[in-house]
């Protein structure tokens, strides 16, 4: 009778210990989603004169497609971004993500399509859908650091306020 009792134990301890051979279950990955705070401050060189008190905020969602090999084969991103602080007189033209550590530039690699007048000094926009190359999403996915968002304005055509990318999912 006596073994029988140790029956229950010895289940539970030869069992929990085949549970540590079970690999451990990896997290579903989620849409890749960066979101910043955008500063004139950031700007090179930084915003002088009425707009420096401009800032506002972005985030950007990548809706992408990959093969077995978990290549990626296609890349569209989603923008929602806000204006804010700046003059009522302030035009915003454009809208971009560059290559480019802080403190440097680079040239345009995905355009918003953000037209000139679209949106004022102090509003807001979204923009979906918009295309990239799988290449460029790859690049940006392995460093979003070494990329930029920034939001250009007739006054400060090279942009008004930036933020280097920050993934947060």
């Amino acid at each position: 009778m006596r073994k029988l009792a140790f029956l229950p134990m010895l289940l539970l301890v030869f069992g929990a210990a085949g549970c540590e051979d079970d690999p451990p279950t990896q997290p579903t990955p989620g849409v890749p989603t960066f979101a910043m705070s955008l500063l004139s401050s950031n700007e090179v060189p930084a915003i002088q004169g009425a707009e420096a008190s401009c800032a506002g905020t972005v985030t950007i969602r990548f809706n992408i497609t990959r093969d077995a090999a978990q290549a990626i084969t296609a890349a569209t991103a989603d923008f929602q971004a806000t204006v804010t602080g700046c003059p009522s007189s302030t035009v915003i033209t454009a809208a971009h993500i560059h290559p480019g550590a802080a403190g440097t530039t680079g040239g345009v690699i995905v355009n918003t399509t953000l037209a000139t007048g679209e949106v004022g000094g102090n509003g807001s926009f979204t923009k979906n859908g918009i295309s990239m190359t799988p290449q460029i999403a790859q690049q940006i996915l392995d460093n979003p650091a070494g990329h930029y968002f920034n939001i250009h304005s007739q006054a400060n055509s090279t942009g008004v306020i930036r933020a280097q990318l920050v993934r947060t999912n």
